[in-house]
């Protein structure tokens, strides 16, 4: 893992024996734990040395002011940025005065590992201080995913073979000082001491502190209590200041005594309550952590993750890095979402403060998805939240002359956070992906009241936005013009075929919507006038096509632009992004990521096979992955036109996404989207899952390094488990009532009485496998 000797491969946990300070860093990204409300970069319980520090709560922000050299009207003038808040991973040790510190004194032993199963990081170490005193220091840490609020750690100290003196400091740290701004633009800014002081306090085994953030004017509070076990001797004090709030114990060990501290911390902030209420709430929070007990915290986490797995578990035998990294990414997808309520899933979930800690179009393309399947209502509470964050886009549509809502591009609280427009503002299909997350989520679960009470109102909406942003032109035809699609290597452009074509989805399934709920339509101020111009519009829809090349251009006149010169471009000379203006990428023939080809999954129906084989073939070689999201959805279409080999090598750079730091940004935060594209690459690519149109069709093929997929997907009401092997497939019922697929073409009906198995069909006889730009390919795997 991070290609380093010290990561080892195991089916259920991540393990590291040792300590590198030149990845230190990206282990703190890996090594993260959360719940979607609290999030704890993987740093030494100690504190130092760090990479970087990293303590969140999932929407507290900072206001900064966007400057703009020239200012346009519509131009965002407030910017939101993630910061770091009050640290309560934090105990320090003194050994006979020594501070313990890794890089001090000698390290016989030290291990870290991430347990998937049971949900927290264990951590132990054999040290030796410079005067030759030796100790074990162990510790567990958890985010709980039961009791929102709540983090605890256990911390012990063992004397191995003389007699030392301890003092261990546990503390709360507001305004820690974090290192300099990295110039990477993908990285957040540093904002420098955020949080001021408002209350703090502290008596025997408690402190405290309440803050405020300067300009967002939000409360946040964090509050710590301790249960200590060690010999007779041990003392405890305990004292606070405004950015400090500390616990210390002393005590002397003999060979072979222990000194255990369980250490609980409650979190929570506010925008609305007072003061005092948001205190009083992180009292109650720790107040019934501390009644449950480390025991039971820990029992409660893994009967959670045991009920998750029994869900969310994919079984892949052939390839133990890919079953591991599956895993590794089903883990942190489920601890960006699960207790998110109310609030968006970041890009980097809570793992660090990458892209300011904003929230993107990943969240409904790839990382909802997922969740429908693996954690339904932590999908139902992200889309509960950007119905919350509706009167914002609203606003935001008025003031760009629009109908409807205009979604922001990046963004914590709701309002619109990107200052550079072309990628940002013009960026409208994500008010489609909205709309398809919504459709996905209602036909998983049929979550009739859902689809009332919140569908409704989000499928109407952003389809008023295309029917004001597009237009009929003299042929008749609906074209929507001066957009930028998923591929940020083209900006401004007409008729996006991706774009197009969610908002076709978009504008059908609203109007659909309000037949099937002709009182909320009412509510709404939707008339049947508009309901019949959306669906003319949408079978008005302009979808490009270039005869000449047989192929579908990724925008009107995209093929028309000169071909980057790949064979000039040195391997540094990516990403593009890093190196070359906007301005050369914009008029030229190179793709970021997936754009078209993501069409070719996500409207599948939009396509014959031949086109999606030419397609694919034409975008392979213009294609240079500067995004963490291309290789999933390129995996689903190699897998499609029958390229398993490269299909599988894109699955696995998915999946292995930050355990390899293919981008170089792991530090700053997971990539939570490319986690989540791990399993689509499997279920979507390598079973060949769809899931459109209220209906759900296989056609698995599995390349040869892979012996056996298992898995288990859930559809209305049922629970259905899916079993490939290389030969045949076998569909069986867990729960639920008779369920209708399509297998390789076939429609069967599956019971929970007799599992089917079916033989899987040979596959398609591709062209010659595509090429990728110079450099670009996708590491390949062998068995």
């Amino acid at each position: 893992m991070i290609h380093h000797p010290s990561f080892k491969i195991e089916p259920w946990c991540l393990r590291a024996t040792g300590l590198d300070l030149d990845i230190i860093a990206q282990v703190e990204s890996v090594f993260a734990l959360s719940n979607g409300h609290i999030g704890w970069r993987g740093n030494l319980d100690e504190g130092e040395p760090h990479g970087l520090p990293g303590s969140y709560l999932n929407g507290v922000y900072e206001l900064r002011t966007l400057p703009y050299a020239e200012t346009g009207y519509g131009y965002p003038e407030s910017g939101q940025t993630v910061i770091n808040v009050t640290n309560g991973k934090l105990i320090r040790l003194l050994v006979d005065d020594e501070p313990f510190d890794l890089t001090y004194g000698r390290v016989d032993a030290h291990e870290r590992c991430l347990d998937f199963r049971d949900g927290v990081l264990h951590r132990s170490t054999d040290w030796v201080s410079p005067a030759d005193r030796g100790v074990r220091v162990s510790s567990t840490r958890l985010v709980s995913l039961v009791q929102r609020s709540i983090a605890a750690i256990r911390y012990e100290v063992q004397a191995l073979d003389r007699p030392v003196r301890v003092v261990v400091q546990s503390e709360l740290v507001a305004n820690e000082e974090l290192p300099a701004p990295d110039a990477d633009p993908r990285a957040g800014p540093t904002d420098t001491a955020p949080l001021v002081g408002e209350e703090h306090a502290a008596k025997g085994t408690r402190a405290g502190l309440v803050h405020s953030t300067q300009r967002s004017r939000l409360y946040l509070a964090a509050v710590m209590d301790h249960i200590v076990d060690g010999p007779d001797s041990t003392q405890v004090e305990s004292e606070s200041f405004p950015d400090l709030g500390r616990v210390t114990v002393t005590t002397e060990l003999q060979p072979g005594q222990r000194l255990r501290i369980d250490k609980f911390v409650a979190y929570g902030w506010s925008a609305t309550r007072s003061l005092p209420a948001v205190r009083d709430q992180v009292d109650a929070a720790l107040a019934g952590a501390h009644r449950t007990g480390w025991d039971a915290l820990c029992a409660e986490q893994r009967d959670y993750l045991d009920e998750f797995w029994s869900r969310a578990d994919i079984l892949l035998e052939g390839d133990p890095e890919i079953q591991q990294a599956l895993r590794f990414s089903l883990f942190h997808l489920l601890q960006a979402g699960a207790r998110a309520e109310g609030r968006a899933i970041p890009a980097k979930g809570l793992t660090g403060p990458g892209y300011n800690g904003h929230c993107f179009w990943d969240t409904e393309s790839y990382v909802l998805p997922v969740l429908t399947q693996v954690v339904p209502d932590a999908a139902a509470h992200a889309l509960r939240w950007r119905h919350a964050t509706l009167p914002m886009a609203t606003a935001r549509s008025v003031q760009l002359g629009l109908a409807g809502a205009a979604f922001p591009w990046r963004t914590i609280h709701g309002e619109e956070c990107s200052s550079y427009w072309p990628a940002g503002t013009a960026a409208f299909h994500i008010n489609a992906d909205i709309a398809d997350a919504v459709l996905r989520y209602i036909d998983t679960t049929g979550d009739q009241a859902f689809e009332r009470d919140i569908g409704v109102e989000l499928l109407v909406e952003t389809a008023r936005l295309w029917a004001s942003l597009g237009h009929h032109d003299a042929d008749g035809r609906f074209r929507i013009d001066g957009v930028t699609g998923p591929d940020e290597y083209s900006a401004v452009a007409d008729n996006n075929v991706y774009t197009n074509l969610m908002a076709q989805q978009n504008l059908r399934a609203a109007a659909d919507a309000a037949a099937r709920h002709p009182d909320r339509a009412r509510e709404l101020g939707l008339h049947e006038e508009e309901t019949a111009y959306w669906r003319d519009a949408a079978e008005a829809m302009y979808i490009p096509y270039d005869k000449a090349l047989g192929i579908h251009p990724q925008a009107e006149g995209f093929t028309d632009h000169q071909e980057w010169d790949f064979a000039g471009t040195p391997a540094d000379g990516y990403p593009l992004l890093l190196n070359y203006p906007y301005f050369d990428l914009y008029r030229k023939q190179v793709v970021k990521q997936a754009d078209l080809v993501l069409a070719l999954y996500r409207r599948t129906d939009a396509f014959t096979p031949d086109q999606k084989a030419r397609d694919f073939d034409y975008y392979e070689r213009l294609t240079v992955r500067d995004s963490s999201l291309s290789a999933c959805t390129q995996a689903v279409i190699a897998a499609e036109v029958g390229h398993l080999s490269l299909a599988y090598d894109y699955l696995a750079e998915a999946a292995l996404m930050d355990l390899d730091d293919l981008e170089h940004n792991t530090r700053d935060g997971l990539h939570i989207a490319a986690l989540a594209g791990s399993w689509i690459a499997v279920i979507a690519g390598l079973a060949g899952m769809r899931d459109q149109n209220r209906a759900l069709t296989f056609a698995p093929r599995l390349p040869e390094t892979v012996t056996r997929l298992a898995f288990t997907l859930h559809w209305q009401g049922r629970r259905l488990a899916v079993d490939v092997t290389a030969q045949a497939v076998t569909y069986t019922l867990r729960e639920g009532d008779p369920l209708h697929i399509t297998h390789h073409g076939h429609a069967l009906t599956v019971t929970t009485e007799h599992p089917i198995t079916q033989p899987i069909a040979d596959t398609p006889a591709p062209s010659p496998v595509p090429t990728q730009p110079p450099g670009r390919a996708p590491t390949q795997r062998r068995s």
